[in-house]
């Protein structure tokens, strides 16, 4: 589910491509003055481009290198995913991926434009973003298991919210049908706003959809929080159990960014930006930045971040297909 933020958040992290200090630091592995390019396939405004400016302003820092976010939108977050693994490998060119750009969205096309595995080399997870399910108040249940006993007594009767078809909170309802046997309607909205007040006023019996949106209408028992997707209890909702503890184990469904190169790039880079990018994250103050957009931080090797991504397209994969699931 997508969300958007002031525009005076933006310009002031767009500080990014402008407050840089020329070092030296990276000189031996960058030695143009030429600026690194962060490809953001995702809208200026978007959680996912606010997720890449807070975490490349400071890198930019530490690294003594500009660094420029470009914004390349469209297909399903391909074209700008493309763009990197067509790059030349040379440390001026870093994408930010996510469980969507690797994982979901080569799955829904015909004919892939890029392998997720092969064509990009691993740097460094940021942290994961889990989505939570939300009864309308309405809905006579008080957690999932009180869900899931409702859907089993009306099969195809209970209607669930997503920020539209393939999209991951689509699949997090896709992967909660499966696993529980149940089957309910899938009713896809452009986005969050809308999805959110019919949700509150009953139009819709459950949304699946990312925290930071709904938070303070969880707290304020406009909506009811029944379960995170996260393989551990959020910060933000700690008293809210995970699907996997309300009685599906093995249920994880989370949105992870994540920093990644073209293939083939030199280990040394991606040594020194793995090593920042850890750091940075691990910051206090980059945690608690990224905190307020639901973000749970778990930053960690490059090898940790290829396993994932491995085994995501094949987790994905075959739920996008055994449900038939079709791109937008």
């Amino acid at each position: 589910m997508m969300a958007y933020f002031p525009l005076a958040l933006i310009a002031g992290l767009a500080a990014t491509g402008a407050a840089w200090a020329q070092t030296g630091a990276g000189a031996g592995l960058w030695p143009t003055e030429r600026p690194i390019r962060l490809i953001v396939p995702f809208q200026p405004g978007s959680s996912s481009d606010v997720i890449a400016r807070i975490v490349s302003q400071r890198l930019a820092e530490r690294l003594g290198q500009q660094i420029v976010v470009d914004n390349r939108v469209g297909a399903s977050a391909t074209i700008g995913t493309e763009a990197v693994a067509r790059a030349e490998p040379d440390g001026y060119t870093l994408g930010l991926a996510n469980t969507t750009t690797h994982a979901s969205a080569t799955a829904l096309s015909a004919i892939p434009p890029y392998d997720p595995v092969k064509d990009f080399t691993p740097v460094a997870m940021i942290g994961s973003s889990p989505f939570v399910i939300m009864a309308a108040p309405t809905l006579p249940v008080k957690n999932l298991q009180d869900l899931i006993a409702l859907a089993r007594a009306k099969p195809g009767m209970l209607n669930y919210a997503s920020a539209g078809p393939a999209s991951m909170a689509h699949l997090v309802g896709v992967l909660l049908e499966k696993m529980a046997d149940i089957k309910m309607v899938h009713v896809p909205y452009r986005g969050t706003a809308q999805s959110v007040v019919d949700l509150m006023e009953g139009r819709i019996e459950l949304l699946m959809g990312t925290i930071a949106p709904s938070l303070a209408h969880i707290r304020s028992g406009k909506m009811r929080a029944l379960a995170t997707t996260g393989d551990k209890r959020t910060a933000q909702l700690p008293d809210i159990p995970t699907v996997a503890e309300s009685g599906l184990p093995g249920y994880e469904a989370g949105l992870w960014t994540a920093f990644v190169l073209p293939a083939k790039a030199s280990p040394a880079i991606v040594e020194r930006i793995n090593r920042e990018v850890v750091a940075i994250a691990n910051s206090p103050e980059t945690r608690e930045a990224l905190n307020k957009q639901g973000v749970e931080v778990s930053a960690g090797t490059p090898e940790e971040l290829a396993k994932r991504i491995r085994d995501d397209v094949v987790k994905w994969t075959t739920i996008i297909h055994e449900a038939g699931i079709k791109s937008k």
